[in-house]
């Protein structure tokens, strides 16, 4: 899967993307979003191998992103669902498509999916909110601050980007 663990990484991100795998893992994820549970379906929908999906199934399952149940006995067949931990990876899936979108990156026919509301059927798309108001905020409004669970790396980081945006206001650029 990947040649450099993340574990022990002071990072959300990088924890989540531990957790998660590689690029066949997001896309077993998006597939099982969208409802499809049977190993050959997962397989078939991504074209993935019978040995990496085997090897996938089985790193998300150590992780709890997913969870295996029996719905067959004789011979035992498996079906995979997310699991609480799981469904939260739907707004990392989400901001793929929706970056995928905007960028064209599948072609110039357009998105192949869209998510719309069931009420009303409108579109719908990830936003920056506040986390205690919910209204709307910018990206350019937004600044990283330090955490519990920062590190001296989190910290050097941090350090950085607060030099850089010194920089930045003092020039204006």
């Amino acid at each position: 899967m990947r040649s450099k663990s993340f574990d022990g990484m002071a990072c959300s991100i990088a924890g989540t993307l531990e957790a998660i795998g590689d690029r066949w893992a997001v896309l077993i994820l998006r597939d099982l979003m969208l409802g499809l549970s049977k190993y050959e379906d997962l397989r078939r929908s991504s074209g993935v191998t019978h040995a990496t999906l085997s090897a996938r199934l089985k790193h998300l399952e150590e992780n709890e992103l997913i969870s295996r149940r029996r719905y067959q006995t004789n011979p035992e067949r498996y079906e995979y669902v997310l699991t609480r931990k799981g469904s939260d990876t739907v707004l990392l899936a989400h901001a793929l498509l929706q970056i995928g979108d905007k960028w064209a990156v599948s072609g110039r026919q357009g998105p192949p999916v869209r998510f719309v509301d069931r009420k009303s059927g409108r579109a719908v798309k990830l936003a920056l909110v506040d986390a205690e108001a919910g209204v709307p905020v910018k990206w350019a409004d937004i600044v990283p601050r330090e955490g519990p669970g920062a590190d001296d790396l989190v910290r050097w980081r941090l350090k950085h980007f607060k030099a850089r945006q010194s920089l930045k206001s003092k020039f204006g650029a």
